[in-house]
This record gives C-alpha cells, sequence and structure tokens, in this order.
C-alpha cells in the first residue's frame, strides 16, 4: 500500500512531520484507494468507500461544503451505483453527501441509496433546526467562520438501530455498532472479513472532541469503553472521521487504547476530586492530563484539549453550579465589574494592569482583567484595544481549535469596538 495520504499517515507516527503543520481538521482533499475496493476519501470530514457486488457502501458522505467534491471524487473511482451509507453520527459535517448520490440514482434509473444511522440521530436534526441561531453562532466563534449559516434541512436515515445491526450488501458484512462518545448517536462500523475499521469520530488523531465548551455533553468514560472494544477486534486498518488513516494491527491497538487511556485518566481524576468535595476550579487547576500521552503525535491537543474535557466530567455528574456560591445566583457580569473598576480607580487602570500581567506572561489573569475593563467600560476604544492585544496573545499560546477560535473571536470585537480591523480568521 503506497500512496500520499498512506505517506503521510505513516510520517506522522514516526515523528518525521508534525501534526501541528497538518491539522486533523485541515482537509487533504483527495481520494486515494488504500486496499482492493476500499477507498478513503480525505476530506473535511473523511468518507470511506467499499465496492461491493451491489454497489457502493459508504462510512459518512461528506460536509456540506465539500459533498459535490467528495461526489465527483468518488465517482472518479467507482461508477457504481450508492447502495448503501452509513451516518457515524449526525455532526453537518459527515451527514450532506447523499442527495447527490440520490439525484444521479433518479437519473439514471437506480434504486434510492438506503441510509442507516443510530436510533438517536434523528433527535439531533430535530435539535439542531430548533438551535439553528445558537448553533449558527457558536460556529461561526469556534471556526473564526463570520459567514457560516447553520443548515436546516437534513436527510434523515432511512434505517435507525439501538444497539447493533449487521448490514450485507452483496458479499460485504458491516456489523453496526453503537457508542456514546464524543456523540450520543455514534456508530463504529467493522467489516470483520476485511479487517478494516471506521470508528467515525471516537479518534481522530487528537487529542479526543469530548470537552467541546461551546457544545452539548460527551460522554468519555463509555467513550473510552468502545475505544477498548475495538482495540480488540484485531483490525488491520483503522479509517477515522478525521485525520489520517492507521495502518498495522499493533499501531491501530496502540492508537485506540492509548486514547481510552487519556479520556480515563480525566474521567478518573475529575470523579475522584468531585467524590471528595472539591469545587469545580480547584479540580480544573489540578488534573492533568498523562504527558507521555500528550507527546503521542496522534494525541496533542490541536482541536480540543484535556482541561475542557475535566469540565465536561463536571458538567456531566455535577450539573452546572461550580461549587462557588457566588455564581448560584450572581449579580450581572457588568455590575461586579463595575464595582471592581471603581476599586482600581477606573477601567483604564483595570486595562493597565491586564496589559502589565501580560506582558510578564501571566495571560490567565490578563485575561480577566481586560475582560471586567471592558465591561465596566464597553465604549472606552482604549480598553478594548488592551482587551484585544491580551486575547490575541492568548490566541499565540493556545494549541487547540476551540481556545484558538474563542480568543481570537474575542478579539477581533474589541478590535472593532476600538475602531480597527480585526485579524483574519482562523489566526
Amino acid at each position: 500500500m503506497a500512496g500520499s495520504v498512506v505517506e503521510l499517515a505513516d510520517r506522522l507516527w514516526r515523528g518525521e512531520v508534525s501534526i501541528g503543520d497538518n491539522h486533523p481538521l485541515r482537509p487533504l482533499r483527495q481520494l486515494e484507494q488504500v486496499a482492493d475496493g476500499v477507498a478513503f476519501v480525505a476530506s473535511f470530514a473523511n468518507v470511506s468507500a467499499l465496492t461491493t457486488e451491489d454497489g457502493l457502501f459508504l462510512v459518512d458522505t461528506g460536509s456540506q461544503a465539500l459533498a459535490g467534491e467528495v461526489h465527483d471524487q468518488i465517482r472518479g473511482w467507482s461508477t457504481d451505483r450508492l447502495h448503501t451509507a452509513v451516518y457515524s453520527h449526525g455532526h453537518i459535517d459527515h451527514v450532506f453527501g447523499v442527495p447527490r448520490f440520490e439525484a444521479e440514482a433518479a437519473e439514471k434509473g437506480w434504486p434510492t441509496p438506503r441510509v442507516i444511522g443510530h436510533e438517536a440521530l434523528p433527535h439531533r436534526f430535530d435539535r439542531y433546526v430548533l438551535t439553528a441561531g445558537y448553533n449558527s453562532i457558536v460556529n461561526q466563534r469556534q471556526f473564526r467562520m463570520p459567514g457560516l449559516r447553520w443548515p436546516t434541512e437534513y436527510r434523515y436515515p432511512d434505517e435507525t438501530y439501538r444497539d447493533t445491526l449487521t448490514v450485507e450488501v452483496g458479499a460485504l458484512v458491516a456489523e453496526l455498532h453503537h457508542c456514546r462518545g464524543e456523540t450520543d448517536d455514534h456508530t463504529w462500523t467493522w467489516f470483520p472479513d476485511r479487517r478494516l475499521l471506521c470508528c467515525g469520530d471516537m479518534f481522530i488523531w487528537a487529542s479526543p472532541n469530548a470537552g467541546n465548551p461551546q457544545k452539548v455533553q460527551r460522554y468519555p468514560k463509555e467513550w473510552a469503553a468502545g475505544l477498548r472494544v475495538m482495540a480488540s477486534l484485531g483490525a488491520e486498518l483503522l479509517l477515522p472521521g478525521h485525520g489520517f488513516l492507521i495502518v498495522g494491527a499493533d499501531r491501530v491497538v496502540r492508537a485506540l487504547t492509548d486514547t481510552a487511556e487519556l479520556l480515563e485518566s480525566l474521567h478518573d481524576q475529575t470523579l475522584a476530586m468531585m467524590n471528595d468535595g472539591a469545587r469545580l476550579d480547584e479540580i480544573v487547576h489540578t488534573v492533568r492530563a498523562p504527558g507521555h500521552l500528550l507527546e503521542r503525535p496522534y494525541l496533542r491537543p490541536v482541536y480540543d484539549e484535556p482541561e475542557f474535557v475535566v469540565r465536561n466530567v463536571w458538567r456531566l455528574y455535577g450539573g452546572w453550579y461550580d461549587g462557588n456560591p457566588a455564581t448560584l445566583k450572581p449579580a450581572a457580569e457588568p455590575a461586579v465589574a463595575a464595582e471592581l473598576a471603581a476599586l482600581a480607580g477606573g477601567a483604564d487602570r483595570l486595562a493597565a494592569r491586564a496589559r502589565a500581567l501580560a506582558d510578564e506572561g501571566d495571560l490567565r489573569v490578563a485575561g480577566h482583567l481586560a475582560e471586567l475593563a471592558a465591561l465596566a467600560a464597553p465604549d472606552d476604544r482604549a480598553v478594548h484595544a488592551v482587551r484585544a492585544d491580551v486575547f490575541e496573545r492568548r490566541v499565540a499560546e493556545e494549541t487547540s481549535t476551540m481556545a484558538k477560535g474563542i480568543f481570537g473571536w474575542a478579539a477581533d470585537e474589541s478590535r472593532r469596538a476600538a475602531g480597527e480591523p480585526g485579524q483574519a480568521a482562523g489566526a
């Protein structure tokens, strides 16, 4: 097996190139045949395609923006009709490719493709319609894409299942397994005759997306258990929902078990401190991911990060109250900011101290003071210039897409408030 996608994956594994320079959410936008009758489309969300006597079998179908390109790439590899598509989960970067195949089927008189997903997936689509405005806002901020508009029309699955489902298309046997992890509707697909595992976003060549600060609940304990089940199968080829394929049984086992160990460690440390009565703030600043795992090229915190996973574990078991009685029924943030500004001698004093702390490298405290200053003096251009500077420095220091997006969005807000142009998206 040889090719540019396979070769890049091997070089990443060996540490010859950096995952920071090959972000798993930066699409390669190319198709490569990775085994007999198996193609891997490296896109914003990857698509796996398998040939059968009765037509193509897809795991995931492409994002809204790149679905047409994915369709064309698959058509350059095979002209067979699409028989079945499995949604690994309902995130919008995985579920927008089917309509193009359906239009093609109608034009050529082929049977309509069948779509399969977990039984929770239609409820996700319903929720996406209900929260389209909110999802537009948070994804604009997460990815620094001001023009992003959340879709409200979806291709729902034709068939759903609860725990497991075996699907046969021609001689191909696909075993679908549900596991709560990044989402509550996740499906990983095992092709036993081909020793091929399509894991969806249960593994993405990055620290797991188990803590996303702007999205709904994740399930790290069940996620880790599912990874260990997958690791026991003897897969020789792993095709993930994002990032790069993994070739070789030993590598597949190591990647999956390392990811499970990371999630288990964060979960268990957090839960132990919760059971001892610690506040969320203490837990966040105490729990640490095992350093040897974060050194793995496939577990670097380039998208999500362990600190956010800790907060997600707290939310899963403890709800939203963080243990600080002042935050149970708090005053409005601008009111608190105004009092602190008055104590400091004005919002400009808070801003000046924020800049001084940033110069000293204490960006966390600087961020608090800059935010307080802007809340206390929302129309002060000089204060906003400081806030923008502090959060731009935070962007430069962070590694994860999540943190960079939120801090960058804040900086852009203040640049505009200060009468200056914001930074380019994704900076």
